[in-house]
């Protein structure tokens, strides 16, 4: 109860709420006013709510999407479960970092990409390397372009603004409009780095020490963090985020996510393929289980290659595609003869 107090109190106005957010808060909602003797009151647009259930009754609560602002539903490219689109909108709706987890090739960047595209936003990447500092998503300095300027008499090198080079985070800052920030991988960096952003993201702005000038972001964008979970995050920093973890597609899941790839797929050749690929994943000593987008390359390679049905289960055409280790090529073979 506690948090869906501090959830109203950050907005208002229960307008302002996606239709998704409504209806994830709904249950809620209802089960707060069960409650309501023996609790304080309800706030004033919770009550209203549901006086207004009320007053229309079961038949007639839904919302009518033309008064609504529209959330993340996925696109025709990536189809997203409804507890991670839920995710993502309350994500946007609390003015919070999303923090996804997942097997690698569970459609993790790809996400934010979703994300631009659904809300038609700009998407802005930092690629998160091992040798990536917090300091180059704000700004950088460039003093060597200065000192070589000013041994060619260049004009303006007194002009120090002139030698600051805003990163992905400064970018996003100093945007017209709202952007989708994605910090991909941040699981690479070092242990400090979540740390250096935390002031950042928290308050969304930073100071440029050499210019004495605070960028503040001028829309607050919608930021996605992406992690193999190589590293734990820091405590501090998992606090300010809303994390989702995106679990390994079932089969009908996976079907569909093949079929927004390869609309015109055979049947037999999908199942094929399927059961080949579940199976391996299902065997104990597989050190590198294939991933979503490898059963996509290789549903691909065995279309390109006109592969009869009756040798994907046999022979395993192509099957370096999805095993990647010498290893688990001869545990696949094995299990095969």
């Amino acid at each position: 109860m506690k948090n869906l107090r501090f959830f109203l109190n950050l907005y208002p106005s229960y307008e302002e709420l996606s239709y998704k957010v409504k209806r994830i808060l709904l249950a809620g909602f209802s089960a707060w006013g069960g409650l309501r003797q023996r609790h304080a009151p309800l706030p004033p647009q919770c009550d209203n709510y549901l006086k207004m259930q009320g007053a229309m009754g079961s038949a007639e609560m839904r919302i009518k999407m033309s008064e609504l602002k529209q959330g993340f539903s996925g696109t025709s490219e990536y189809v997203a479960s409804e507890q991670l689109m839920a995710s993502v909108n309350v994500a946007i709706a609390l003015q919070k970092p999303l923090l996804i987890k997942g097997e690698p090739g569970t459609g993790k960047t790809m996400l934010a990409e979703a994300v631009a595209k659904s809300l038609g936003k700009k998407l802005i990447i930092w690629n998160i390397k091992s040798t990536t500092k917090a300091q180059e998503g704000l700004y950088v300095y460039d003093t060597i372009q200065r000192l070589y300027d000013g041994q060619f008499g260049e004009e303006g090198v007194d002009d120090i603004a002139r030698y600051i080079k805003l990163g992905k985070l400064g970018e996003a800052f100093e945007s017209e409009e709202q952007v989708v920030l994605l910090i991909d991988e941040i699981d690479k960096a070092d242990l400090e780095f979540p740390n250096d952003l935390l002031w950042e993201l928290d308050q969304m702005e930073f100071y440029i020490h050499e210019t004495k000038r605070t960028v503040k972001a001028k829309n607050r964008p919608i930021v996605i963090i992406t992690s193999n979970a190589e590293k734990e995050l820091p405590d501090a920093f998992l606090r300010r985020c809303i994390f989702h973890y995106i679990d390994f597609p079932g089969e009908e899941l996976m079907e569909e996510i093949v079929r927004t790839h390869f609309p015109d797929i055979e049947d037999k050749l999908l199942k094929n393929a399927m059961d080949v690929f579940y199976w391996i994943r299902s065997i104990k000593d597989i050190r590198k289980k294939p991933s979503t987008s490898e059963l996509i390359d290789w549903v691909n390679a065995l279309q390109i290659g006109g592969i009869p049905l009756e040798k994907i289960q046999k022979e395993l055409p192509f099957v370096g595609v999805i095993v990647k280790k010498d290893e688990d090529l001869d545990t696949v073979r094995d299990r095969v003869n």
